[in-house]
């Protein structure tokens, strides 16, 4: 007996010591004296950090705590996360809040779209708009020159007319919004030859290089100037007004009031011209958000310019002037680190828990052997959906950040250990089990000092291969403020920084590799000696 027990402590072990890892820098319950940080979020493209990063930068400099989750997946994340209160703000347009939010009708005066939305969110979930940034971000549809002149296409009506052979490529949030694409073919006809999602990062780059003939961007993207794009005219004047504003969520409006003072300090100063040399020190020059962050606000006059010693001056330098790369990730040292271990409690944890769950599951489903496969398609149907779908799906019940992420990833391990902890035991060396029930065991200790042990390299297989999964999964943690390994991933992809994405992708790949050969070492104690590869040729003598 004493094998069989020291290997179900083994695996029992693991389960429970992974499953307890906590989240790092978890937030003790608020007090009087002490509130609790402003959580300041941002949509994953370059003008949303800019702007969660003013708000973030701001209530700093006024003295209050901030908690920065940048990068959130989409509008409908983003918006959630607010009404449940997991995030507390984050920057929106009053044309997304129509259309997109409300599923009004288009609205052609910016104070009637103002108007609307504030009233309409303050009455149904208490969520509260304050008075407008200064400037509008409309959608803008943009071509080539050279497809403009040879197909003489200036506005939205010439390419419903003579774009059918185009090919589009647009951003998913475009695709599947009203005031998007659905928008456009109902007001004016459009039906392009072929429309491919991209991420806003990647758009401009792909019309340059011909890869796409028509993109959506926005009015104040500073890539527009810089690969000298032609916007096409939206003559019909489908596109309601985007006037950008802090939105803010219910519990921060009711009551911290010295929040909401701080932010409308920003009310009616940016203006169109500002913030596209602001996103055009970031998508084109390559400057950090917060580095441009703190520049306007200095730029405002809401906050004092900071020191030599403080880290004053500009903080992005020609690409030329760079470090390499191998010193920007030496550089990134301390950040790097902080992201791979909370990434490692997100995995971990999950981990710990499938394991507490799946293995009992299999072992007992391997005593019911009838309704063993329908067991295994049921929870094989959880691996069919995407994973930021199901991301996407704990928000409404669980909110944002760490414990939805590790309900997803927990729900993505349970397959590969429930399958093979019952394939693993029910496929045991029918000899040896033979022989164990002829000495007299019992069906249970032939269970747990004969075929448990037999079965332990499959089973320590489908672990591996969870683990390896979960590290993976883990990083689009980062679209619901999860954080781990996937922030600079998300945040390169938004900002077309190839270090940002490979600083947290090389990073994510050792760590895969490094938590599979850990596993290894436990498959090797867990599998009896004469099993082991090692031992292959000398169990016999």
């Amino acid at each position: 007996m004493k094998r069989a027990h020291r290997w179900t402590l083994h695996l029992a072990g693991l389960g429970a010591i992974v499953a307890g890892a906590a989240p790092a820098g978890a937030q003790q319950p608020g007090s009087i004296a002490e509130p609790l940080p402003v959580v300041v979020a941002s949509k994953p493209f370059a003008e949303s950090f800019v702007l969660a990063e003013l708000f973030a930068q701001l209530l700093e400099a006024r003295g209050l705590a901030v908690e920065r989750r940048p990068g959130l997946g989409a509008t409908e994340i983003a918006f959630e996360a607010l009404r449940t209160g997991a995030i507390d703000v984050y920057p929106e347009y009053t044309g997304t809040g129509l259309l997109a939010i409300l599923g009004e009708a288009p609205i052609g005066d910016a104070q009637r779209v103002f108007r609307t939305v504030y009233e309409t969110f303050a009455s149904e979930w208490g969520i509260r708009w304050l008075p407008p940034l200064g400037f509008e971000n409309t959608y803008a549809v943009a071509i080539r020159p050279a497809t403009s002149d040879s197909l003489g296409i200036t506005s939205l009506s010439d390419l419903a007319a003579r774009g059918a052979g185009l090919v589009g490529g647009f951003s998913p949030d475009f695709i599947g919004r009203d005031d998007g694409l659905p928008g456009l073919a109902r007001a004016y006809g459009l039906d392009l030859a072929e429309v491919r999602p991209l991420l806003q990062a990647v758009k401009y780059s792909a019309l340059a290089e011909g890869a796409v003939d028509v993109i959506d961007g926005y009015s104040t993207d500073g890539a527009i100037a810089r690969f000298d794009l032609r916007v096409l005219r939206d003559d019909r004047g489908f596109f309601p007004p985007y006037e950008a504003s802090a939105l803010v969520g219910r519990r921060i409006f009711e009551t911290r009031p010295e929040v909401v003072a701080a932010l409308t300090e920003l009310s009616g100063r940016l203006s169109v011209a500002r913030m596209r040399r602001a996103n055009e020190r970031v998508e084109v020059e390559g400057a950090a958000p917060a580095v441009v962050a703190r520049e306007l606000l200095v730029e405002l006059g809401v906050v004092e310019a900071p020191t030599a010693s403080e880290g004053g001056g500009r903080a992005s330098a020609p690409a030329a002037d760079r470090p390499g790369f191998v010193a920007y990730l030496w550089s990134r040292r301390s950040e790097t680190l902080r992201l791979t271990l909370r990434h490692l409690q997100l995995v971990l944890t999950s981990l710990g828990a499938a394991l507490l769950v799946a293995l009992p599951l299999g072992l007992g489903m391997e005593r019911a052997r009838g309704g063993a496969e329908g067991v295994i398609r049921a929870v094989g149907v959880l691996q069919t959906i995407p994973s930021i779908a199901l991301l996407a799906f704990m928000i409404p019940l669980l909110g944002i950040g760490f414990v939805p992420a590790v309900v997803a990833l927990f729900l993505y391990s349970l397959l590969p250990i429930v399958r093979n902890t019952f394939t693993g035991v029910r496929d045991a060396d029918p000899v040896a089990v033979s022989a164990a029930i002829a000495l007299g065991m019992t069906p249970r200790q032939a269970l747990f000092e004969v075929r448990l042990p037999l079965a332990a390299p499959v089973i320590l297989a489908g672990v591996r291969t969870a683990a390896v999964i979960n590290v993976g999964t883990a990083t689009l943690a980062a679209f619901i403020g999860a954080g781990g390994l996937g922030d600079p991933i998300v945040a390169g992809l938004a900002l077309s920084d190839t270090r940002l994405i490979l600083s947290g992708a090389i990073p994510a790949a050792l760590l895969a590799v490094a938590v599979d050969l850990a596993l290894e070492r436990v498959e090797r104690r867990v599998t009896p000696r004469g099993l082991r590869a090692e031992d292959a040729g000398t169990g016999a003598a």
